[in-house]
């Protein structure tokens, strides 16, 4: 059998002395989509923070390819595209400014790609554009460009469709399934009913946290 790619292992965790999950044990292999579920309040965002090692509020174990991620942490980040609640766009910096700026803090990206990733979540003409001036919708469009020129293999997405219309929903679906296609992963929290719901396989906390 192959080496799961992510793994978490007994997973515990707890907010305002309210358990979240506990014992919470899944892996996510190369090629696959996963789908976080639960309730409002279940810990979907949390989950995805704890994978993404923005939070330490937890207990248990996290591997990435069969070493433990504070083990290997500098390659896990390298191999890491997050994209969050927040557009993590700079108000000041113009949408192309934000795409350098982190093409900066990842040097394999190919800086020819930045007017293509623009143009592919309908953004050509606004490249010059200040932030500030563009729509909740613009901006997460621009940080969704990240996903046309990113190379790392995991992608964790929470609510990547916010404020994204049908037609921009779609061409996401289709890129998440060709990096999957490709050999990447894709984990991700969504409320939208995804057309490609056939290929995803669902973690649900609801169901997979145990009590205190």
């Amino acid at each position: 059998m192959s080496i799961p790619r992510l793994k978490v292992d007994n997973l515990f965790c707890e907010r305002d002395e309210r358990v979240l999950f506990d014992q919470l044990s899944f892996e996510v292999q190369a090629g696959e989509v996963v789908q976080i579920e639960g309730q409002n309040g279940s810990g979907k965002t949390t989950l995805l923070r704890i994978l993404a090692g923005l939070s330490r509020n937890y207990e248990g174990d996290l591997y990435w390819r069969d070493q433990l991620i504070s083990d290997c942490a500098e390659e896990f980040r390298e191999s890491l595209l997050y994209f969050g609640h927040q557009p993590g766009v700079k108000a000041t910096l113009t949408a192309e400014e934000n795409l350098r700026w982190y093409a900066a803090m990842h040097p394999s990206i190919d800086l020819n790609k930045l007017e293509y990733a623009l143009q592919q979540v309908g953004l050509s003409g606004y490249e010059d554009a200040p932030c500030h001036t563009l729509s909740a919708g613009q901006n997460r469009r621009v940080s969704l460009a990240r996903l046309y020129l990113s190379s790392a293999p995991i992608w964790i997405l929470d609510e990547p469709f916010t404020a994204i219309d049908k037609r921009g929903v779609a061409e996401k679906e289709a890129l998440m399934a060709r990096h999957a296609d490709e050999g990447g992963m894709v984990i991700l929290t969504t409320h939208h009913e995804l057309a490609i719901r056939d290929r995803i396989r669902r973690v649900n906390l609801d169901q997979l946290a145990g009590t205190s």
